[in-house]
C-alpha cells in the first residue's frame, strides 16, 4: 500500500511540474514537439487523480458482495489510464500534422526557442530516474496500477527524447522535423495507451491459467504424492491477486482424512511457490484411469472444456 502511495505522489507531482513547463515553453517558445509533450503531461496529471479515486476504492474492506475485496478497482484503473492515454496521442498526432503541412507550406515559422531544449532534456532526466523507480516498486507489488504507471514513465521517456531531437534539428534549420518529432511523440503516446487497455482487459477477461502456472501446479502435485493427479484448473485474479480452483484425482483407496491432508499440504505448497496466491480451492475425489499422469497441455484443454459446459 505504502509503495503504491509512493508511486503515484512521485509520479502525480513529476507530471504537474513537467505539465506546465512543457505547455509554458512550449508555447513561448513555438515547439510543437514540446507542447506535445505538455499536453501529454497534462493527461498523465488527470489519470494520476482519477487513479488516486480507484486505489481508495480499491483498499475497502471486503463485504457481503465483495468477499475477496475490491482490488479489482486496480485493474479497472489501468483500463481508464489506458482510454487516457489514446485519447491524448490521438490529439496530439492530428495537432502535429497540421503543424508539420503548415511549416512545409511555409505557413508557419519554424525553429523553437532556446528554452525549449534545456526543458525536453530535464523531461529525459526525471523520466528515466521515474522509470527505474516505479518499474521496481512496480515489481515488488505487482500491481496493475503501479506497472502501467512505469510503463507510462518508459514511454514518456522515448517521447522526450523524440521531441529533443526534433526541437535540437529544428532549431538548425530542419523546421518541419520539430512538428514531426510531435507526431512521432503522438504515436509512441497511442501505443502506450493500446498496451496498458489490453494487458487490464486480459486481467479482467481473467486469462488465467497460464502454462506456467499449470505446470507448477503439476509439479507441486506430483511432489506432494504419486497418489494424486492434477486434472483441471482454474485461476481468476482480484487485482493483483490470485485465486486458484483445482480438481485432482486420487487413489480410491484413500481415506476422506488422508485426501483432506493431501489437499491442505498441496494449498500449503502452491502458496509458497505462486505470488500474490490468496486462495487455493481443491476439489478431489476417485482417480479416473483416463485422468492419469496428464500433461499441462491436456490440463489446460480440459479446463477450457470445463468453462465452455
Amino acid at each position: 500500500m505504502k509503495k503504491t502511495q509512493l508511486a503515484m505522489r512521485l509520479g502525480l507531482a513529476a507530471n504537474v511540474l513537467l505539465a506546465l513547463a512543457k505547455t509554458s515553453v512550449g508555447i513561448l517558445a513555438g515547439s510543437p514537439a514540446l507542447l506535445a509533450e505538455g499536453i501529454n503531461s497534462t493527461s498523465d496529471v488527470a489519470y494520476y487523480v482519477l487513479a488516486g479515486v480507484f486505489m481508495r476504492l480499491a483498499n475497502q474492506p471486503a463485504d457481503d458482495e465483495h468477499p475477496y475485496g475490491h482490488q479489482q478497482f486496480e485493474t479497472i484503473a489501468a483500463l481508464t489510464v489506458g482510454a487516457f492515454v489514446i485519447t491524448t496521442g490521438i490529439a496530439v498526432f492530428w495537432n502535429a500534422v497540421e503543424k508539420t503541412w503548415a511549416v512545409l507550406r511555409g505557413a508557419a515559422d519554424g525553429g523553437a526557442g532556446a528554452g525549449a531544449l534545456f526543458v525536453a532534456l530535464l523531461t529525459i532526466v526525471s523520466k528515466v530516474f521515474l522509470t527505474w523507480l516505479v518499474g521496481r516498486l512496480g515489481k515488488e507489488t505487482r500491481n496493475p496500477m503501479v506497472e502501467a504507471m512505469a510503463y507510462d514513465h518508459r514511454n514518456d521517456l522515448f517521447s522526450a527524447t523524440a521531441a529533443a531531437v526534433g526541437i535540437y534539428l529544428g532549431q538548425r534549420g530542419l523546421a518541419w522535423v520539430d512538428p514531426l518529432a510531435a507526431a512521432l511523440v503522438a504515436v509512441l503516446i497511442f501505443r502506450t495507451g493500446l498496451e496498458i487497455v489490453l494487458d487490464a482487459s486480459n486481467e479482467l477477461m481473467d486469462t488465467v491459467p497460464s502454462r506456467e502456472l499449470v505446470n507448477t501446479a503439476l509439479e507441486v502435485v506430483r511432489r506432494v504424492s504419486p497418489l494424486v493427479h492434477l486434472e483441471t484448473m482454474q485461476a481468476h485474479r482480484f487485482g493483483p491477486n490470485l485465486v486458484i480452483n483445482m480438481t485432482v484425482g486420487m487413489d480410491g483407496r484413500l481415506t476422506i482424512a488422508e485426501g483432506d491432508r493431501l489437499s491442505d499440504a498441496i494449498e500449503q505448497q502452491m502458496q509458497a511457490q505462486i505470488p500474490r496466491l490468496r486462495q487455493v480451492h481443491i476439489h478431489y475425489h476417485p482417480l479416473r484411469e483416463e485422468c492419469k499422469n496428464l500433461t499441462t497441455s491436456q490440463v489446460l484443454l480440459r479446463s477450457r472444456q470445463l468453462e465452455l459446459d
